[in-house]
């Protein structure tokens, strides 16, 4: 509890800095999601209420933009190409048995809070699709059956 505390004494400190700023949601967002890991509904309600907007207009700025998210990520961020071309070279099937080693459903973190599995559109690797990213290291040329032996490499890392 006491990290907690001083995660929000953090986060009370970045909004004090630009409470009275015009555009200061933004800003306070970005800090709160890198206090946090994510901006969850109790860290929005606290953003609404130091800077004086609604609720609403705080959970309307975090689901429009991609680089927030309303709930924590794994430890290993795993991002599947669904962009044409690895859409055509087979990704889908390389996102399914993700989640199927992962047993669980693209958008979700295992209960361990090792993974958490994302589609995305292009990484930018079409060369080498299908494509995916965990943590930034690509990975190219996939097929389903080499899925449970890179996440077997990363299960195996020491925390």
């Amino acid at each position: 509890m006491d990290q907690s505390k001083e995660k929000f004494a953090q986060l009370q400190k970045l909004i004090d800095s630009h409470k009275n700023m015009k555009g200061s949601l933004m800003p306070v967002l970005q800090g709160a999601q890198e206090i946090f890991g994510c901006v969850s509904e109790d860290v929005q309600k606290f953003i609404a209420e130091g800077l004086g907007v609604t609720l609403s207009e705080v959970y309307g700025v975090a689901t429009f933009y991609a680089q927030f998210s309303l709930h924590p990520k794994g430890k290993y961020l795993i991002s599947v190409c669904l962009g044409t071309a690895c859409y055509v070279k087979g990704s889908q099937n390389v996102l399914d048995k993700l989640s199927e080693v992962l047993e669980i459903p693209v958008g979700g973190t295992t209960p361990d809070g090792k993974f958490t599995l994302e589609a995305t559109r292009c990484l930018g690797a079409c060369g080498l699709a299908p494509v995916m990213m965990i943590n930034g290291e690509v990975y190219g040329r996939l097929t389903p059956d080499v899925i449970p032996g890179i996440i077997e490499k990363y299960r195996a890392k020491e925390d």
